[in-house]
C-alpha cells in the first residue's frame, strides 16, 4: 500500500465527516449511565498514571464481568467517552469495568498492551472484593481496544500467575490485527512503530497462546482495510471462531455508529456479545 492509501483507508475521522456528533453522543450517553448506574470510579489496577478503571455493578450477585477496552488509536479519548456501553450488560446482571490507560505518545502500544493485561489480571484478583464477578470475565474493545482484547489471546498468563487464562471469551470490534500498515500511516508520529514492533504487536503474526471464544465485528460500512482487517484475523484463527460462518458486520454502521450499537440493549451487536457470558 502507498502512503495516500494507507491514509484513506485507516484514517476513520476523515472518512466520517460527522464524528464530533457521535463523540458529542457518547458523551451525552455516558454522563446519563454514569448518573444511573454510579459506578466505583478510577480503581487502580496498576502503577501508570492512567491505569485505572471504572466498576459498574449490577443490583445483586453479578454472573460475568465485562472488561472494556476504549479505542481512540491508543492515542485519544479516554474510558469516560464509554461509559454508556455498561447499560444493556448490568442491566442483565453483568459488571462492568471500563478500563483506562496511558497514550501513545507518552508511552508505546507495547506497554498499552501490558497494561491491559494488567486490568484484566487485577479484576480476575481483586474484582470480587470490589463486587465483580472474577470466574466468568469477558474481554472486549473497539477499535485500539479491539487490538488490545485480541492480544489477551496471545498471552502468556502464566507470566501473570495464571495457571489458565483468566477469561472465558472476548470481543475485537472494528479492531486492526495487522499493524504493518501502520507504519505508513501519519499517526505514526505517535505510535513510533518500525517494521519489527508493527509484527510483535500485531495478533496475527503471533501464535495463539491464550485461545479463548472470540467474537470478531466490524461496522459493515467501515473503509474497506477495518473490513479487511477483521476477516483478516477470522481467516488467521478459525481455532477461536464463534459457532457463527462469518465474522459479524453489522449493516449500515460506520467506525463511530458500530460501538453505539451497544446503546441499543436488542441490537445484533449487544445480543451476540451477552452471548459469551
Amino acid at each position: 500500500m502507498t502512503p495516500e492509501e494507507v491514509e484513506r483507508g485507516y484514517n476513520n475521522r476523515a472518512a466520517v465527516p460527522d464524528h464530533p456528533q457521535w463523540f458529542a453522543k457518547y458523551a451525552q450517553w455516558s454522563a446519563a449511565a454514569r448518573d444511573r448506574y454510579r459506578p466505583l470510579r478510577d480503581l487502580r489496577y496498576g502503577p501508570g498514571p492512567l491505569e485505572t478503571l471504572d466498576l459498574f455493578l449490577p443490583a445483586g450477585t453479578p454472573r460475568g464481568t465485562f472488561v472494556f477496552i476504549h479505542g481512540g488509536y491508543w492515542r485519544a479519548l479516554d474510558k469516560d467517552d464509554f461509559a454508556f456501553v455498561a447499560a444493556p450488560f448490568v442491566d442483565q446482571g453483568i459488571a462492568f469495568a471500563n478500563v483506562n490507560y496511558d497514550l501513545c505518545p507518552a508511552v508505546s502500544i507495547a506497554a498499552i498492551v501490558d497494561e491491559c493485561r494488567r486490568a484484566v489480571a487485577w479484576t480476575a484478583r481483586e474484582g470480587a472484593r470490589h463486587g465483580a464477578a472474577a470466574a466468568n470475565i469477558v474481554v472486549g474493545g473497539h477499535s485500539a481496544g479491539g487490538h488490545l482484547a485480541a492480544m489477551m489471546n496471545v498471552t502468556e498468563w502464566n507470566a501473570y500467575g495464571f495457571a489458565a487464562p483468566p477469561f472465558r471469551a472476548g470481543i475485537t470490534l472494528s479492531g486492526v490485527h495487522d499493524l504493518a500498515p501502520l507504519v505508513q500511516f501519519s499517526f505514526n508520529a505517535d505510535f513510533k512503530l518500525d517494521g519489527a514492533e508493527a509484527v510483535r504487536m500485531s495478533p496475527v503474526a503471533q501464535p495463539l497462546r491464550a485461545p479463548r471464544p472470540l467474537l470478531m465485528a466490524c461496522g459493515g460500512s467501515e473503509t474497506s482495510e477495518f473490513l479487511r482487517q477483521t476477516q483478516l484475523l477470522w481467516d488467521a484463527w478459525p481455532q477461536v471462531r464463534r459457532p457463527e460462518a462469518a465474522p459479524l458486520f453489522v449493516p449500515g454502521t460506520d467506525h463511530f455508529s458500530v460501538v453505539a450499537e451497544y446503546a441499543n440493549a436488542q441490537s445484533a451487536l449487544t445480543r451476540a456479545t451477552l452471548g459469551l457470558f
